[in-house]
Order: structure tokens, then sequence, then C-alpha cells
């Protein structure tokens, strides 16, 4: 199965970019007649088929639509600051997409390491990984976020802020907290980990303290963790 994504798409027949084009006609060879599947990234799974074969503006006709392809029942929202290495949060960025995530917040904090991020950049990592697991969803990337703004804006379900303070009383696991079916919005921190200050704002914001187990993890690891672990419940 080979998957193309289609942000723009046109039904019955759409023309795609010039680098989708390059790959469906000189990399896999697809030729008049061929079949091929698209998405929108918003969850329509399209079967098409090639009917001009240009390597510049490949043009290809739906012949079926699949709505709410693989769509779950649950929705997950995390909220992460970014790391020093942007190559380690690109990392998070395949592999929760890989797994199954509907928005990711890179989030400003106190002790934030990294404060910038190119989002384009971003965006081709989700792309690829969707299309690479076959995804018909892709996840949303927000722009660089303060920790205030994050946890005083409205969040209708399950709110969680994962800190490494093993003094803390409140501190539970995951799945004390989520049961299948919920929305989830988890707070990762950077490698210094959340301030007190940071902790405290959340739950004055009806943030619960989260453990995500006794290792230390660097935070791309404790993002995707917990990530795999609401996917679990979720089975």
């Amino acid at each position: 199965m080979q998957l193309f994504y289609a942000p723009d798409i046109t039904l019955p027949r759409y023309e795609l970019g010039e680098e989708e084009s390059r790959h469906c006609v000189r990399v896999l060879r697809l030729a008049e007649g061929d079949e091929l599947y698209l998405t929108d990234g918003r969850g329509n799974l399209y079967l098409a088929r090639v009917v001009d074969p240009d390597q510049h503006h490949c043009a290809v006709e739906v012949i079926r639509t699949v709505p709410e392809f693989e769509k779950r029942n649950w929705e997950l929202t995390v909220a992460v600051a970014p790391t020093k290495n942007i190559e380690r949060f690109e990392w998070f960025l395949e592999k929760a997409t890989e797994v199954g995530i509907d928005r990711i917040v890179p989030l400003l904090c106190a002790r934030s390491e990294r404060r910038v991020i190119k989002s384009e950049r971003g965006e081709k990592v989700i792309t690829s990984a969707m299309k690479q697991s076959l995804k018909a969803y892709h996840p949303v990337l927000e722009e660089m976020t303060a920790f205030r703004k994050l946890v005083e804006r409205p969040f209708e379900g399950v709110k969680l802020i994962a800190h490494c303070d093993r003094n803390a009383d409140n501190r539970k696991l995951l799945g004390d907290y989520v049961h299948p079916g919920d929305a989830v919005l988890i707070l990762i921190g950077p490698e210094g980990d959340f301030s007190p200050e940071e902790v405290a704002l959340a739950r004055q914001n009806g943030f619960r303290e989260l453990s995500l187990g006794t290792s230390r993890l660097r935070t791309e690891t404790a993002a995707l963790a917990a990530v795999i672990s609401v996917a679990f419940i979720n089975q």
C-alpha cells in the first residue's frame, strides 16, 4: 500500500505536488492505470488510479473514499519541552505519530534548553511518519507555547503533569487516571524537570500529578512512554 499526503485534495481528479509526483513516477515507477492511496490527513482515505504519470504533475482519479479510516475513539495531546538536540525532539514527533497522537504542543518552560523550533521541519517529520505508518489522520503541531498559557487554556478531559519529584505524595501512574475513550492532555517537562512553581500552577488549573515509573527518563523518552501507555490503555 502506497500512501500519499494530499491535504488540498479535489475530487474526482487530483494532481500530486512535484515532490510526490517524482516519488510516484520515478521512485515507485507507477504507470497509467496503477492504483495508490491518498489521505487528506483529516481521516479520509482515497483509493485512486494514475491517469497521467507525469513526474512533475502526476494526475490521479479517485475511485473510492473511505471516511474516518481507522478512527480512534480516544484523543491525546502531549505538550512537551523541545530538547536541546532537536533531533531527539523530532524522533519523538516521528514515533508519537506512528503510535497515535492528535496534537503536539512544544512547551516553553522555566528550565527549557530550547526556546525556538522550526515548525516546517517538524511538519515534514510528522507527514513522513504518517505516510509510513499508513495513517489517515495528520497530528497537529502547534507553535511554541508558554507554560502558563498552556495550562490556563480550556481542555475538556483528563489533564496530567508528569514530573520527577519522588517526594510528592500526589503522583500516581497513568493507569490510575486514564480510562479507555478519554481525552487526555499530558505535560512533559525539559531535562531539568518542571519547576516547583510550574507544578503548583498546573495543580491550580486542574492538572493531576503523574509518575511515569521509577526509571529516570530523557524528555523524549518520557513523552513517548506516555503516548504508548495511553495507546495500550485504549487497546
